[in-house]
């Protein structure tokens, strides 16, 4: 698993030079065109906005983030409609990676969930060798001339995948609010730790007046 930081709109506000979380606050102030530039009070501002849910200008600014991780786990990311995508394609290039695989114990209430690790030597050999077994085949069958896009059927969805994943502020604040709650799968939600990392570190003041809010 892998995130990194790809983008996050530019502004190109001529008379000064405005940060992601200035932009917002300059958009905010569009009935106040005096005001736009008073970067002096961001801060407060988007506090304003995020308490009295004024979520429109928070849609102005917009950030993309690469997230290398399983098939398995790209499905459930690719769910978020409100966002773009753009993901590698298994009928264009060859696969070469897999995610390894941890297995949990079933949790006791959430049927969809899982709780501790069970650490089994047998149950993990038997996956690491299925996993191995299904690499050969896929790479005996495109050594054979078979299509790409017939070969990778199959693949386990623990093969890797890369994605771009474009969304708005207003679109990753409920991403994030939702997958790095204790229900998200473990692989997902360390994926939202790792954009939440990149996010407050970008837009600190609205991770802030978030956290005051709550």
């Amino acid at each position: 698993m892998k995130v990194r930081l790809v983008s996050i709109t530019r502004s190109y506000v001529e008379e000064a030079s405005l940060d992601p979380e200035e932009l917002i606050v300059y958009v905010a102030r569009v009935s106040n065109p005096s005001n736009q530039l008073n970067t002096g009070t961001a801060a407060g501002l988007l506090a304003y906005l995020i308490k009295h849910k004024h979520w429109s200008p928070f849609e102005m600014v917009d950030m993309t983030v690469e997230i290398v991780t399983s098939r398995g786990i790209a499905q459930q990311i690719l769910r978020h409609r409100s966002f773009s995508f753009q993901e590698f394609s298994q009928r264009y290039a060859e696969v070469t990676d897999f995610e390894p695989i941890q297995l949990r114990l079933k949790a006791d209430k959430n049927r969809q969930s899982s709780s501790e690790a069970l650490e089994n030597e047998v149950l993990q050999n038997a996956v690491d060798s299925f996993i191995k077994s299904s690499e050969l085949v896929y790479k005996g069958l495109l050594e054979a001339g078979v299509a790409k896009e017939c070969a990778r059927f199959v693949l386990p969805i623990t093969t890797q995948t890369k994605i771009y994943m474009k969304g708005n502020v207003r679109s990753w604040i409920h991403y994030l609010g939702e997958r790095t709650k204790e229900h998200t799968q473990l692989e997902h939600r360390q994926i939202a730790e790792e954009i939440r990392a990149l996010f407050e570190g970008h837009f600190p003041n609205v991770a802030k007046a978030l956290q005051d809010a709550r």
